[in-house]
C-alpha cells in the first residue's frame, strides 16, 4: 500500500532545515491529492499591496524573486478583498487578470486556483495552482480549498520560522 501523502508531507516538514523546503513538500503534496503541472506560493505583504514569489516549481519561467506590486484587478477583488479562491478554467479567463497569460499559454496551461491563505487574520500567502484547460472542476477545486488549507499554513509557518533561524 502507498503511504499516505499527507503523513509523507509532514514528515518532510519535520525534516525541513531550509526555507524552501516546506513548500517543496507542499508542491509533492499538491500534486499527488489533486495535481499541478506549475505550482507556486506567492507571500502577500504591506495588506496586499506587494506580492513575493517564495516558490516555483518552474524557476526559469516563475523565478524566485523580489516583490512587486499588486495592481487593483478583478483577482485582488476575489483573493485580497473577498478572500476567496480564484478559479479560471480557460485562457481567456486567465488573459483577463495576468499580463502574463502568453507565457501561461506557452507552457500548456489554462486553467488556474488561487487561495489565499489566512494566517492571524491576514492573508500571508496565495497557492496558485495552474494545469491544462478545464482541469480545476467543481470537485478538485473543493478539494483544494478543504484539504489543502492547513498544510499550506502549516508549509508557511515553517517557511518563516526557518526564514528567521
Amino acid at each position: 500500500m502507498d503511504e499516505d501523502p499527507f503523513a509523507t508531507f509532514a514528515a518532510a516538514l519535520s525534516a525541513a532545515t531550509r526555507p524552501e523546503q516546506p513548500f517543496a513538500a507542499l508542491h509533492r503534496l499538491t500534486v499527488q491529492t489533486v495535481g499541478a503541472r506549475l505550482f507556486t506560493v506567492t507571500t502577500v505583504e504591506d495588506h496586499g499591496r506587494l506580492a513575493r514569489r517564495s516558490y516555483s516549481s518552474h524557476p526559469q519561467e516563475y523565478p524566485v524573486s523580489g516583490t512587486k506590486i499588486v495592481e487593483p484587478s478583478r483577482w485582488n477583488e476575489i483573493v485580497l478583498d473577498q478572500r476567496q479562491s480564484f478559479v479560471a478554467n480557460s485562457l481567456a479567463e486567465i488573459a483577463e487578470v495576468f499580463p502574463d497569460h502568453a507565457l501561461i499559454g506557452s507552457l500548456g496551461l489554462g486553467s488556474v486556483i488561487n487561495m489565499p491563505v489566512i494566517l492571524k487574520g491576514q492573508i500571508c500567502t496565495t497557492l496558485n495552482l495552474l494545469d491544462v484547460a478545464g482541469y480545476y472542476t467543481l470537485a478538485r477545486v473543493a478539494f483544494v480549498t478543504g484539504h489543502l488549507t492547513l498544510p499550506t499554513m502549516a508549509a508557511q509557518l515553517a517557511h518563516d520560522a526557518l526564514r528567521a533561524a
